[in-house]
């Protein structure tokens, strides 16, 4: 990346100053003249006339390429003797020259003391140096030093372009210390136009002679697009013209192809990013827990930098959103599972599970991003299995304790023969519908909720007398306002309002502060009921008179029949299935290569832990938890870093996830801990977490690109954006696409919704064949590639907003 600053030649308090009047770090922003502060970052644009001049210019003036000099007087002074050499300036004005080239540097600085503050401004023996403005730029980046100016000496225009050897510091030349490979410098007389420079970046690098120059020139000319003045802004002004251009570009490129092509220069190359993480479940080698090993071998070497990583406040705030995003399923999930099983597993099983799982996992598992909870096609299965248990006369505790058993046995033998290599045949076609469900469940829960508070406290006719609140109306505002105080906030932090520091702490924190504020409001509405969470009293079961914490394998009167001892191994295949399918899928989701992961992950490693820990845990009665698609995502989202260093104007990069086991582990504290907490936990209004949930479940269908597909339906072809998806698939065709998508995945929910619940695990395989056998037989390969490639389309979040981390930078 080259950072260019213009400067121009002007008369400062009775001195010629050069001046900076503009800046490119991959967008222009120029400074406004009568408030002398900088502009908003744009699309720079120049006329065809200026690109000539240049082009005219440049082919009678002093080109100086890989000059051997180190210091801005021994620049100044090769550039003028070649000026005096090419004829642009005359002998006597050699002196002229090189006194305006060492001439002072003036910066525009932000306008008054307070702001120096906001933007770092640091003293040094140098000069100023602007931070703020250092932290938008790359490592490793070189600057190019534009001096444009009218001086009252010269009789005609006078242009050298000089390219350092090597980039060097040049004192007092930037005001940031970036070092400067290029230099322009264009003098001329008083009447003399300025003429923008344009970027030709290979070319500048590449080039060997003038003509390879002129050259680069020409073929920027043939490819570049005059826009006419308009009333059209922004986004509208670009969309107007991208078709076109990328019509004439490619048919420049097949010109090029077919006739004498023009010199080609290889990109210049960059510094290699960090090292990313394997994405992809290991092909298995038929080597027996070898891939187990490797988890092991290669993810625990890591385990101290685990806990270093951790030590950042980014950190803290993830610990208290992930802890009530982890709790809120808890509550509700475990009060739907205590309604399903007639209280033989509630609230207070699924809070221990929550915390026992977080536990193990957060200390010996290979993705600690993960986070282990409960979900919506795991009390599917629970509710049909109790229904057949109860049909069949079998106790149904001790039938799960079976279940474990067989787990156990199915996910070592699994592990043995490395079958977490079968998630490669998991496509985006399958996770995408999986992903889509989960989000799903989510929101109609929520909203299932909430229409049974309004079943059973309806509207007052009269809601100002004493007695008589609305109790549904205020769960409404509660619910509501929770969600949008927490997604508001979340996107408060790209907004243009406070210093970045502040802008990131609100956002960070926005989930917390959504619930206190709620919380604060209902309280302060002494006359109006709402129901509050319900958590147990300390360290018991949902029911004790019906069970006790210990279940016997035998059954409560030793004469559990041994067939179904054996029989259980066909639920315990539905079991794993799905904690199979969710928790490999959400680990491929977390650890996409977008997310610039370091430390990889282990599929082996992982599912032998979950179910593991899962199937020993049903001897004592508690549920299956599987790797939570959406807690695990907003987690992983929770802790990353955006790169500062971009180009105002652009859109921020994911720098770094930090990825560490000490939030995973204290969410499962404080998980374990609500037991204890219960007197202030049950002060928090239940439709309060309603708004918790309906914030997870629509931050994640936001990022999937079904999502979007689905958008589209509803969206004339004209406003369809230009992703690839989108540009070379039909759009008849994508929308069929995305129709069969929707096929399967009603017919998902209707299993899940039916008797034949017991079923939904080997439903969700078949989108597998599905995909593999039948969608060749009705789309092309290119189409499918297009539409189902894992990296077709890169999103920075999957399962979240982009927009949050998409907002223009305003400049300091």
């Amino acid at each position: 990346m080259c950072v260019r600053p213009s400067v121009y030649l002007d008369v400062i308090n009775q001195q010629v100053q050069w001046r900076e009047t503009a800046r490119w770090i991959k967008f222009e922003e120029d400074v406004e003249e009568e408030t002398e502060r900088w502009g908003r970052p744009h699309v720079a644009s120049l006329s065809f006339r200026s690109l000539l001049e240049l082009r005219r210019t440049l082919s009678h003036g002093a080109v100086l390429l890989d000059l051997d000099q180190k210091t801005l007087p021994g620049i100044a002074q090769q550039v003028v003797e070649q000026m005096v050499i090419s004829d642009q300036i005359r002998a006597e004005d050699r002196g002229n020259v090189l006194r305006a080239l060492l001439l002072k540097h003036r910066y525009t600085q932000p306008p008054s003391p307070w702001f120096h503050q906001l933007v770092k401004l640091r003293i040094s023996q140098r000069g100023e140096i602007n931070v703020s403005l250092l932290e938008k730029i790359p490592e490793k980046a070189e600057a190019t030093v534009v001096l444009v100016g009218s001086v009252g000496f010269l009789d005609q225009p006078s242009m050298a372009f000089v390219r350092l050897q090597e980039a060097v510091p040049l004192e007092s030349v930037l005001e940031v210390p970036v070092p400067v490979r290029f230099l322009f410098l264009l003098l001329g007389p008083p009447t003399l136009s300025p003429v923008l420079l344009q970027k030709f970046h290979e070319a500048a690098y590449m080039a060997d002679d003038r003509q390879d120059l002129l050259t680069a020139i020409n073929c920027f000319l043939d490819s570049s697009v005059v826009l006419p003045p308009s009333e059209m802004e922004g986004d509208d002004m670009l969309r107007s013209v991208s078709h076109f251009q990328r019509d004439m570009l490619r048919k420049n490129k097949l010109s090029s192809l077919q006739n004498d092509p023009l010199p080609v220069y290889p990109p210049v190359p960059r510094r290699p990013g960090p090292v990313q993480a394997r994405r992809r479940p290991p092909e298995a080698d038929g080597s027996s827990v070898r891939g187990l090993v490797k988890d092991v071998a290669r993810r625990y070497p890591q385990y101290l930098t685990d806990i270093r990583d951790a030590m950042n406040p980014q950190c803290m705030a993830a610990v208290i959103f992930i802890y009530f995003a982890a709790l809120s399923p808890a509550i509700t999930f475990g009060g739907l599972l205590g309604e399903k099983t007639e209280g033989l597993i509630g609230v207070s099983e699924l809070i221990v599970a929550t915390a026992l799982h977080g536990l193990v996992f957060s200390i010996l598992g290979a993705q600690p991003l993960l986070i282990v909870g409960f979900s919506g096609p795991l009390l599917v299965f629970e509710e049909a299995f109790y229904s057949f248990c109860k049909q069949t006369e079998m106790e149904y505790l001790t039938a799960r304790v079976w279940i474990g058993f067989w787990l156990v046995l199915i996910v070592v033998l699994t592990v043995a023969f490395e079958g977490s290599f079968l998630v490669r045949f998991v496509s985006r076609f399958t996770q995408e519908i999986f992903s889509f469900l989960i989000s799903f469940i989510f929101i109609y829960e929520t909203f299932s909720k909430l229409v049974k508070i309004f079943q059973e406290h309806p509207l007052k006719s009269n809601c100002s007398v004493v007695g008589e609140p609305n109790t549904a109306l205020l769960s409404l505002v509660l619910m509501s306002g929770t969600f949008l105080m927490a997604f508001y906030l979340r996107k408060f932090k790209n907004s243009v309002f406070f210093p970045g520091r502040l802008r990131r702490i609100i956002g960070d924190f926005g989930v917390p502060i959504a619930i206190l504020i709620m919380v604060l409001v209902d309280w302060s509405i002494a006359d109006a009921y709402t129901q509050k969470l319900s958590v147990p009293s300390g360290f018991s079961v949902s029911t004790p008179e019906k069970r006790d914490w210990f279940i016997s394998p035998l059954g409560s009167d030793g004469q559990f029949p041994v067939w179904m001892m054996c029989a259980s191994v066909l639920p315990a295949i539905l079991v794993f299935i799905l904690v199979f399918m969710e928790s490999q899928i959400t680990a491929l989701i977390c650890s996409k290569k977008e997310r610039m992961l370091t430390k990889g992950t282990g599929f082996h490693l992982d599912l032998l832990i979950i179910v593991a820990v899962g199937g020993i845990s049903a001897m004592f009665g508690l549920p299956w938890l599987s790797a939570a698609t959406v807690r695990s995502v907003t987690h992983t989202n929770a802790l990353t870093v955006m790169s500062k260093a971009v180009a105002p104007g652009d859109k921020p990069r994911v720098q770094e996830v930090k990825e560490q086991r000490v939030t995973g582990f204290l969410v499962a504290v404080l998980v374990g801990l609500s037991i204890v907490m219960g007197e202030v936990l049950r002060q928090i209004p239940l439709p309060v977490l309603f708004g918790i949930f309906l914030y997870m479940g629509v931050m994640s269908l936001n990022g999937i690109q079904l999502t979007d597909r689905l958008l589209l339906l509803m969206m004339p072809a004209k406003y369809h954006p230009d992703l690839s998806y989108v540009t070379k698939v039909r759009t008849v065709r994508m929308h069929l696409f995305t129709c069969v998508q929707l096929l399967c995945l009603s017919l998902l929910w209707v299993v899940m919704s039916t008797a034949a619940a017991l079923a939904f695990p080997f439903v969700l395989l078949l989108t597998i064949p599905v995909k593999r056998l039948l969608l060749p037989r009705i789309f092309t390969h290119r189409e499918i590639q297009c539409l189902d490639a894992d990296d077709a389309e890169p999103r920075l979040d999957d399962l979240q907003v982009q927009d949050e981390y998409t907002q223009m930078q305003m400049p300091v």
